[in-house]
Parts: C-alpha cells; structure tokens; sequence
C-alpha cells in the first residue's frame, strides 16, 4: 500500500494559527449558550425586504452585466458613490471582498518579514491574523480609556514602520472612539514622522447619537489607507469592503487584488448600489443605531447591577462591544471556562494583543442577545466573577 501523502506547507503556513474567536464560536453553536462572543450584525438589521425588491431591479433591467466579471476596481457608479461621501476622487477607490480581504491586500503590498508595523493596545484581532501572514515585527502604541495615545509616536517608536494600523471609532475590540484632539495629534504627529496611517472603520456610522467625528482620512488625505465595509450597515453575506487610498498605493493595491480574485463579485457590487443610490442605506442606519444602542445600554445596566468590585468597563457610544477589565492576577480565559459551564460565553482579551497581553481582560458582544438574555448572562457572569475572586482570597491571606 503506498503511504498516505505528506504535503510540505511553506514557513507561513505552517505559523498559521486558527482564530480564537472563530474556535469559541463552535461553542456557541450549542442553542442553549448565551454568547457575547460573536462580533456578529444582528439579523434583525439586515434589510431584506428592500434588497430582495433590489434583486429583482438588477435582474429586470440588467442581468447580465451583474453576472458578468468586471473591472478589478469595481463598479463605477458605487466607487463614485463612495467616493463622494469621503471628498475623495473615484480614482481612489477599490472595492474589495469584504474589509478582511483589504487588510490582506495590505499586507501584502506594505510588509516584508521583519517590517515594523504599529498597532493599538489592544487591537482587532482579524488584523493581527492578516498581517501575521507576512511576518511584520508588531510594535504595540500604548493605549489608555481613550484610546491610541497620540504622544508615545517618538521618532524611536515609529522609527522604519511601514504603517500604524488603527481603528478610531468604537474599536473593536474595546468599544473606544478616539476623541477629536487626539485625531488632530495623532495626523500631525504622522505626517511629521512620514508615517502611513491606515485607518478601518466599520463601524464608524453606529454612534448611537448619529454624531460623527472627522475622519483621519479627511485630515491628510495623502497620508491615509482607509477601509470601509457594508458588512455591518447592510449585510455581512454581501462580503463588500472597500479602500481609499493614495493613487500610487491604490495601484499596488488593485495589481494584487488582480492576483487574489480578479474582482470583488458584480452582483453584490450592483446590489449594495441599489441599496445606496435609492436611499435605503442612509433610511436604515439610524434603525440600527437605535436598536444596538438600546442592547448596549442594557448591557451597561447590568453589568452596574452584577458585576463585584474591581471590575471596570468600558461605556461606548456607538459600535457593538464593551471591553471589561478584572483585577490584576485574574485570567479571563480561567474564567471562560467556568462561565462556559453556567452556558455562558464571550472573548477573552489576550489574543486582542500583538504583545503582552493582558489575560484579565475580555470582550462582551451585545447586538444579537434579546435584553432578557443580556440580563441573565450578566447576571450569571457576575457570580462567575464573584466566585473566582472568592476563591483567590485565602490564597491572598496565606501569601
């Protein structure tokens, strides 16, 4: 009998390591867990009336153009769309296969083994995986309760960096919105120090109050990559992201978007136009806004309501995390554990870090669980928490 083949994976694919997030949620899956795991959209939110009437549209008046390929910088009406909403020429734009393939596309064109790369503390984890690939030397920007800290940019810091990678409206994970005065420092300390920003914003049009700050991008358009996505205002399932970038860079881009997919998918390009060029999209986002609002605020409540001393959180205005934090000497994977028992679920905090991580943090979720289950998940991590740091007390007596 011949031997079973033994494949020889490169060097990068042998470091690959599978998400975190990705393997808790197998967990969830089980009906009767409370996940706050999940960085999912509610399903509630998806407007599916509207785009099934928007289907129909493309396939009465042009299908086969929407089933066609198409140019690798996508659809023109919607990078002129696109481009008009952030004051930048069409020219700029690429749309990509949802906003994880332009970190990718990223990667690939800015960093070579070895390259310093900056990053938030903490920061999405789905960026640390996509630039992982590539072999970067990750050089975490220290961070407090509001955010990136603009002054720890020395010239030693950023020293050979290809780019800072940042996420300055509700984070993921931590919830945070960079406040304005550091927005303005950290692009002039930026600019001085030629340092690239790349600046993702999912989530930028969920701020409950429907209040906007300027964008990075809008302050030094020729320092800035920015990543935009309908993944969490429309529709995950589209897989549509897009980036705005300078042209010489937005080149680099679209020569390697060639070399991944020739093109981000017609039909879903054409769909997500319909959904904007008729108004849908801008009808339905404060819908959202009110409903994850709502959830957050329940979230909020509870955790005042259940959570023991010495543990803090954060309060976001927008977005759909809330980043807690325990007392030094904890471990929120520990305590995953037990609340996994209880059929409670949610992130812990280390894999959120490019170094250092801090194991007495963790990510709660909130726009998919009903009020009735935030509460009672809370309720129940609560006592988790609470008999944790019962338990390390006669430790802390004896020592």
């Amino acid at each position: 009998m011949d031997a079973p083949l033994r494949p020889t994976f490169s060097r990068r694919a042998a470091a690959l390591t599978s998400s975190a997030i990705r393997e808790i949620l197998k967990i969830t899956e089980r009906p009767e867990i409370i996940s706050f795991a999940g960085g999912l959209p509610s399903p509630a939110t998806f407007p599916v009336e509207a785009l099934q009437a928007a289907c129909a549209r493309i396939f009465a008046d042009n299908p086969h153009a929407a089933l066609q390929y198409g140019p690798s910088e996508g659809y023109g009406p919607l990078r002129e769309w696109i481009g008009k909403r952030h004051g930048v020429a069409p020219s700029r734009v690429l749309l990509t296969t949802g906003s994880q393939q332009a970190l990718d596309l990223i990667g690939k064109i800015m960093i070579d083994a070895g390259s310093p790369v900056l990053v938030e503390t903490p920061t999405y984890l789905g960026a640390l995986q996509a630039f992982s690939l590539f072999e970067p030397n990750f050089v975490s920007v220290p961070s407090d309760e509001s955010g990136l800290q603009p002054e720890a940019l020395t010239p030693e810091l950023t020293a050979g960096a290809r780019f800072l990678y940042a996420l300055p409206n509700f984070q993921n994970p931590t919830g945070r919105r960079l406040p304005l005065a550091r927005r303005q420092a950290l692009v002039e300390r930026a600019r001085a120090q030629n340092l690239l920003l790349v600046e993702d914003d999912p989530y930028g049009e969920l701020s409950y109050g429907g209040d906007q700050l300027p964008s990075l991008l809008s302050m030094n358009p020729d320092g800035v990559i920015y990543l935009g996505s309908f993944s969490k205002i429309l529709a995950p399932g589209l897989r549509l992201g897009y980036i705005i970038a300078p042209e010489d860079i937005l080149f680099k881009l679209v020569q390697a978007k060639q070399a991944a997919d020739l093109h981000t998918p017609s039909f879903t390009q054409r769909l997500a136009w319909e959904a904007v060029h008729t108004g849908l999209l801008d009808q339905h986002i404060p819908a959202i806004r009110a409903l994850y609002g709502a959830q957050c605020q329940t979230m909020l409540d509870a955790l005042a309501a259940h959570m023991p001393e010495g543990v803090t959180w954060t309060r976001p205005e927008g977005g759909m995390f809330i980043w807690v934090t325990l007392p030094e000497g904890m471990d929120s994977l520990t305590i995953l554990e037990a609340a996994i028992a209880w059929n409670v679920a949610y992130v812990p905090g280390a894999p959120f870090y490019a170094n250092n991580p801090c194991t007495n943090t963790f990510r709660l979720a909130f726009v998919t669980v009903p009020p009735e289950q935030i509460q009672r998940g809370v309720a129940i991590l609560g006592e988790v928490v609470q008999a944790a740091l019962a338990a390390r007390k006669p430790a802390a007596a004896m020592a």
